[in-house]
């Protein structure tokens, strides 16, 4: 992020808050132009479109939502980020609703702006490179609102927790479990706005077109840029499963004394091209399930091999003998927030979605009996995915 000097135009009529916000984004890497009014932003969005605009609601010489409606109007993909005073968040939130992406409230920390400038921009490039992603519009301008109105209470909560167990006697079996129990709470809570978040975080996929030979090395550096900005890497297959079955094994410390882990693993299996994060995350989303499926124990299987017919991919396989799914239930298991769950979020699978089938061009499979198990076959491509598979079959 600002690696390719992204323009931001930033609209305030603050001479030290402008300066505190060009020098920093500066730093960064960012061209930054100012506008002291509403006049001059929407003049300047005219002559030199930005990439963002960071917007203060209270300008000398017009509202900010007229300034808002006026660069929608020149560039609606131009993403705004709207910046608020004290008490500025219900009008912020209207705002968004009329095209804004995100609110910041003064006073605002570096790593707050940067980190809502790196989702505006996102955001900004998935609208323009992927139409398919208007099927949540709605959903990607409501999360990171939920996730800012939830998270700033739930810090608060949290530390407020961590008095109360610093000054209290624990030995008291009450309060010890009352306080338990509001962690635990707070935890799930954080667990849940994370995975809206990283499902309505747009995927981001190269698009590959025939080209004449004397384009082939504006083709190759198109890729290459991208590969690094998605943190494409060469990764082990086998490893990131050991990875996860660690993380695992402290999840389900207890459980896991009852499961038995069955595990059939090619050691000559070709690395595959993919974000190790992304990956590890949706693997970790189906071992999670299989181990939540089978309370009382079970065996828990993994199996990796190399298919070698067209199109070569490696294929990972996950069985457990758990309570498994209804036969009705199948077909809606990639639909963000459906769970049978009682506290499940209905978001671990849909993300699994978005992970191996659209950012990676993999596919998952799914089987399921009642009271027998589940199977899941994920495949991924040997080599760079540059193009798109989808479908839970």
């Amino acid at each position: 992020m600002g690696s390719l000097g992204e323009k931001i135009l930033v609209v305030d009529d603050n001479a030290e808050f402008i300066d505190f916000i060009r020098r920093f984004l500066e730093s960064k890497g960012f061209q930054v132009s100012i506008a002291l009014n509403g006049k001059t932003a929407i003049e300047k969005t005219l002559s030199d479109i930005p990439e963002l605009i960071l917007l203060d609601l209270k300008l000398p010489d017009m509202p900010g939502e007229e300034v808002l409606k006026s660069i929608k109007e020149i560039n609606k993909d131009i993403a705004i980020v709207v910046i608020t005073g004290f008490g500025g968040e219900q009008v912020a939130v209207d705002m968004m609703r009329k095209g804004a992406t995100d609110f910041l409230s003064k006073p605002i920390d570096h790593q707050v702006l940067l980190s809502s400038i790196k989702n505006a921009l996102e955001i900004r490039d998935a609208q323009i490179e992927d139409g398919r992603f208007d099927r949540y519009p709605s959903l990607e301008k409501f999360f990171p609102f939920l996730a800012h109105e939830i998270r700033n209470p739930l810090h608060a909560i949290s530390g407020a927790l961590a008095i109360i167990q610093r000054r209290s006697d624990l030995k008291d079996e009450l309060l010890s479990q009352s306080i338990k129990i509001i962690s635990e709470e707070v935890n799930h809570l954080n667990e849940f706005v994370q995975e809206c978040l990283n499902f309505v975080r747009p995927p981001n996929m190269v698009r590959i077109a025939a080209v004449e030979t004397n384009e082939v090395i504006s083709v190759v550096m198109n890729i290459i840029s991208h590969m690094f900005e998605l943190e494409i890497a060469a990764v082990e297959t086998n490893e990131v499963i050991s990875v996860v079955m660690n993380i695992i094994s402290h999840m389900f410390e207890l459980e896991s004394k009852n499961i038995r882990i069955v595990t059939d693993m090619n050691p000559n299996l070709p690395k595959i091209y993919v974000n190790y994060e992304e990956i590890k995350q949706a693997f970790l989303n189906i071992v999670k399930n299989a181990f939540e499926a089978m309370p009382e124990g079970g065996q828990f299987t993994i199996r990796t091999r190399h298919k070698s017919d067209s199109p070569k991919c490696i294929e990972i396989t996950f069985i457990d003998n758990g309570i498994g799914i209804k036969k009705e239930n199948l077909g809606k298991l990639s639909n963000p927030f459906f769970t049978t769950k009682l506290r499940g979020t209905g978001l671990g699978l849909a993300i699994c979605h978005r992970i191996i089938n659209e950012r990676h061009g993999g596919r998952i499979y799914i089987e399921s009996e009642e009271n027998k198990g589940t199977t899941i076959k994920v495949e991924l491509p040997v080599g760079r995915p540059l193009g798109e598979v989808s479908g839970v079959k």
